[in-house]
């Protein structure tokens, strides 16, 4: 009965914990770092209140980098390079057993990095785009 708020609460502790940790993991290495630490927040910050001071600042600047991705087609062309490196590299990890963690626990895990790497880059392309085509709030809107 009255079981459910505490174990909720401690649900969501961890969940946002290993969220945020494995964010901050991804800061440095491959991957969508800041989306993690946000969604981590995000989730701490829906048991713990006094969180909710941090999730405006990471979301801006989780948005903002997603953008920047995708801001020239430099950016887009490194960023898919990368991609499709992670792809490559997945793959030989996972057929070359010599290699150090060699083996399609690591390997899989490389693929995953590069088609969340793919996926959020067209999700950034897409907002942008989408941002480009409306209007400025102090333009009319085209009329047709």
């Amino acid at each position: 009965m009255g079981v459910g708020k505490p174990v909720k609460r401690v649900a969501a502790a961890v969940a946002g914990g290993v969220l945020v940790a494995v964010g901050v993991v991804l800061l440095v290495l491959p991957g969508p770092g800041l989306l993690l630490v946000l969604a981590g927040l995000i989730v701490l910050a829906s048991e713990f209140p006094a969180l909710e001071k941090f999730v405006d600042p990471v979301r801006k600047r989780a948005m903002k980098a997603a953008e920047d991705s995708v801001s020239s087609p430099l950016r887009i062309a490194g960023s898919v390079l990368a991609g499709l490196c992670l792809l490559g590299a997945g793959v030989v990890w996972g057929l070359v057993k010599s290699l150090p963690f060699g083996g399609w626990s690591a390997g899989s895990s490389l693929i995953l990095s590069g088609l969340i790497l793919f996926t959020l880059l067209i999700w950034s392309y897409r907002r942008v785009q989408a941002r480009r085509a409306a209007p400025a709030p102090d333009e009319p809107a085209p009329e047709v």
